[in-house]
C-alpha cells in the first residue's frame, strides 16, 4: 500500500494507492458501509467512444481519506473497483454524465445503475450561479469552486500536474494518456479530486439553504442529465460514404469561391484587412470597428452586403456584393469541412456512430448546447448538407423532427402576461384565409398594427422587432437582419410597444427586482439568473430563453415517461430530432407532438412534428 498525505484547508488528509489484493481487500472493507462516497475516474482523454480509449483509475474518496484503485492493471483490480461501484448506495460526482459514460463504456457498471444513486456536484455548483469567469463568474470547474469554497491551494494541484507534463515531455492533451500510472503527482491529483468533491458538496447545500435554489430544480437537472446521457451513448449513425463525398465538396466549393474573391485581390478570405481594402475599393462603406480598431467584416457585416439574411436567404434589399458573398461561402465551406465533415470521419466508431456531447446547462439561463462530434446548434436551419450524413439509427428507420412552434413568443406572452399576444395564441380557429398554414404570431402583430392591407414584408419587419424584444437585439441589429432601414425599424418597436404594452412594464419590474437582489433574476421555475449591471434590459431574453429551455425540458421528462427515449437522437434549441421505424413513425411523431403540448400560464404551447426519409438532411431538402 502506498500512502500520501496532503493538507486541505488545514487538515491532513490520506491518499491510498492499493498494491496488493491485500490492500484491495482493505479498501472494499473500508467502502463496505460508507452510505455515499465521492467518485471520480482518470482517463485517456474525451472522447470516450473512440478505439483506443482507456479507463486508468476509478477514485473513492471521502472528506478525509481516498483510494486511488488503478483500474488499468486489470484483474483484482477491476474487480475491486466494480464491486463498490456496484453496492455503494449513494455518489457524488462532478460531472457526472462524464464519468457515468466512461464507466458504461469501459467498466462493468451501466448508465441506468450509476445515474439514479448520483449527486452531481457541478449541477449543484451551476444552480447557484451558472456565469463562467469570462462572464464574472467563477466558473464551474472543480478546483476553482474548491479554491473558493474548501481550500484556497486547491487549484495549485492542477498547475502541479500540468508542471509534470511539461517536464515528461508531454501536453496537457497528451500527458493523462502517457503519464505513468505510479506517478506520485498523478495518484496525487487523483485521490485529491474525490476529496474536494466530498467536501464541496455540504458547501453548496448550504449555499442552495441561502439562496433558496429548489430542491426540485436540482432533482430535475438530474434526470435531464441522464437522459441527455443517453442520447449520447446512443450516438448518431452516419453514412459513410456520403461524409467522403461531402469531404470532397466542400474543399472544391472552398477552392471555387476563393478563387472568385482572388479576383477581387483578395488572397486569403481569412484575413480582414484583405477583404476590407477590397470592399471599399468596389464602394463599399464599413463602419463597425473590432476591439483592436480594425474594420469589422465578420458574417454579421458581410451577410447584408450579399443580401443575404441569417438563413442564407435572398432580402431583395439591394444588388448582391460578388465579394461578399464569395468570401461568406468559401469560409462557409472551411468550416464545414474542418468542424463537420473531417471530425465525421477522424471521430466515428466502430459501429459507425458519432456521440456528440449534449452540455445541459450551457447557458447562463440553462440553455442547452450540443458540442464535441456535431456542434448541431450552429448549423443553419435551412441547409441539409451537413445533415445528410446522419441517418437512422437502422435501415427500416426515418428520420423526423418535432419543434414547438413560436415558443418564444409564446413564452413572452405568458411571462409578461400580454394580453393581446395572448388573445391570438388563445383563438383555436384563426381565419385560414389569413393563416393558411396556423396561426403566425408575426402576421398576427403585423395586422394589429398596419390593419388588414399588412404585407409579408411588415410580417417580417414586425417579426424582427418582435424577436428583438425576446433577443435584446437592437436597432442597428434588426434592421441588418430584415433588411429594413433603421428608421423603420425604430417605428417598428415603437409601434410593438403600443400594441404590447406588457413587454416594456415587465421588463421594467424585473429589472427593479433585479437591482433588488444584487443584479440577479430569478427564472419561473427557480433558477438564478445574474445580469450584467450594464446589460439590465438582458432580463426580458434571460426569463424567456430560460422558460423556453424548462418548457422543453419538461416535455422531455413527458418523452421519457412515454417510452420515448429510445427515438430520441438531440435535443437542439427547441427541437427534438428522433429516429423511428418507417412503419410507427406517424404514430410516434404524433406521441412527441403530445408530449410537448402543455398550457403556461394560459398559453397553450404547440409543437408539430415532420418525418424525413432516411437522413436527417431529408428534413431540409435532401433526397435520401
Amino acid at each position: 500500500m502506498r500512502t500520501m498525505r496532503h493538507n486541505v484547508a488545514g487538515d491532513i488528509v490520506t491518499i491510498r494507492i492499493p498494491e496488493t489484493d491485500a490492500d484491495l481487500r482493505e479498501f472494499m472493507h473500508w467502502a463496505r458501509n460508507k452510505p455515499e462516497l465521492a467518485l471520480d475516474t482518470e482517463t485517456t482523454g474525451l472522447d470516450i467512444f473512440r478505439p483506443g480509449y482507456r479507463l486508468r483509475t476509478v477514485q473513492f474518496g471521502t472528506e478525509h481519506e481516498a483510494w486511488v484503485i488503478h483500474y488499468e492493471r486489470g484483474g483484482r483490480f477491476v474487480e475491486a473497483a466494480d464491486y463498490v461501484l456496484k453496492h455503494c448506495p449513494r455518489f457524488l460526482i462532478h460531472n457526472a454524465p462524464f464519468d457515468w459514460l466512461v464507466l458504461d463504456a469501459h467498466a462493468g457498471t451501466s448508465l441506468e445503475s450509476l445515474a439514479p444513486r448520483t449527486t452531481d456536484t457541478k449541477i449543484k455548483a451551476t444552480l447557484v450561479d451558472p456565469r463562467q469567469p469570462q462572464e464574472g463568474g467563477i466558473g464551474t470547474g472543480l478546483k476553482p469552486l474548491s479554491a473558493l469554497l474548501v481550500d484556497p491551494a486547491a487549484a495549485d494541484t492542477q498547475g502541479d500536474l500540468t508542471a509534470v507534463f511539461r517536464s515528461l515531455g508531454l501536453t496537457k492533451a497528451t500527458g493523462f494518456s502517457q503519464i505513468d500510472l505510479q506517478h506520485p503527482v498523478y495518484n496525487l491529483y487523483a485521490g485529491l479530486d474525490v476529496i474536494y468533491t466530498a467536501r464541496l458538496n455540504p458547501k453548496l447545500d448550504a449555499e442552495h439553504a441561502r439562496l433558496g435554489v429548489r430542491p426540485t430544480l436540482v432533482q430535475y437537472e438530474h434526470e435531464i442529465a441522464h437522459m441527455c446521457a443517453y442520447m449520447q451513448r446512443a450516438g448518431l449513425v452516419l453514412d459513410l460514404d456520403y461524409v467522403d463525398t461531402l469531404r470532397t465538396m466542400l474543399r472544391e466549393e472552398e477552392a471555387t469561391h476563393n478563387l472568385v474573391a482572388a479576383r477581387y485581390g483578395v488572397e486569403s478570405a481569412n484575413s480582414g484587412t484583405q477583404v476590407a481594402d477590397a470592399l471599399l475599393a468596389m464602394g463599399e462603406t464599413l463602419t463597425e470597428l473590432t476591439d483592436g480598431g480594425a474594420l469589422k467584416v465578420d458574417k454579421a457585416v458581410l451577410l447584408p452586403l450579399a443580401d443575404l439574411d441569417r438563413d442564407w436567404q435572398r432580402i431583395g434589399a439591394r444588388t448582391p456584393n460578388p465579394l461578399a458573398e464569395a468570401v461568406l461561402r468559401a469560409k462557409r465551406a472551411g468550416k464545414w469541412m474542418t468542424s463537420y465533415a473531417d471530425k465525421f470521419a477522424a471521430n466515428v466508431d466502430a459501429s459507425g456512430r458519432i456521440h456528440p456531447t449534449v452540455q445541459t446547462l450551457a447557458a447562463r439561463t440553462g440553455r442547452m448546447s450540443i458540442t464535441g462530434d456535431l456542434a448541431a446548434q450552429t448549423l443553419p436551419s435551412s441547409d441539409w448538407m451537413i445533415r445528410r450524413a446522419v441517418v437512422g439509427d437502422k435501415p427500416d428507420h426515418v428520420m423526423g423532427s418535432v419543434d414547438f412552434q413560436a415558443i418564444e413568443m409564446r413564452v413572452l406572452a405568458a411571462l409578461a402576461n400580454v394580453k393581446r399576444m395572448k388573445a391570438g395564441f388563445c383563438d383555436p380557429h384563426p381565419d385560414p384565409e389569413i393563416y393558411p398554414k396556423g396561426f403566425d404570431i408575426h402576421m398576427y402583430t403585423a395586422r394589429l398594427i398596419k390593419g388588414r392591407d399588412a404585407t409579408e414584408r411588415d410580417r417580417k419587419v414586425f417579426k424582427g422587432a418582435g424577436f428583438g424584444k425576446v433577443y435584446g437585439g437592437g436597432i442597428t441589429t434588426i434592421a441588418r437582419q430584415t433588411g429594413a432601414t433603421e428608421p423603420e425599424i425604430a417605428r417598428a418597436v415603437s409601434e410593438y410597444d403600443r400594441v404590447f404594452p406588457e413587454i416594456k412594464r415587465a421588463s421594467s419590474r424585473w429589472q427593479r427586482e433585479a437591482r433588488g437582489t444584487g443584479m440577479v433574476t430569478v427564472s419561473v421555475t427557480g433558477r438564478r439568473l445574474p445580469l450584467d449591471r450594464h446589460r439590465a434590459y438582458a432580463v426580458v431574453n434571460y426569463q424567456c430563453q430560460s422558460a423556453a429551455r424548462d418548457v422543453l425540458g419538461q416535455a422531455m421528462i413527458n418523452m421519457r415517461e412515454a417510452g420515448l427515449l429510445d427515438y430520441m437522437k438531440l435535443p437542439i434549441h427547441d427541437e427534438i430530432v428522433f429516429s423511428a421505424p418507417e412503419s410507427e413513425a406517424k404514430d410516434v411523431a404524433r406521441e412527441f407532438e403530445r408530449c410537448m403540448t402543455m398550457d403556461l400560464f394560459g398559453v397553450p404551447v404547440v409543437a408539430k412534428a415532420d418525418l424525413g426519409g432516411r437522413s436527417w438532411g431529408s428534413l431540409y431538402g435532401a433526397d435520401f
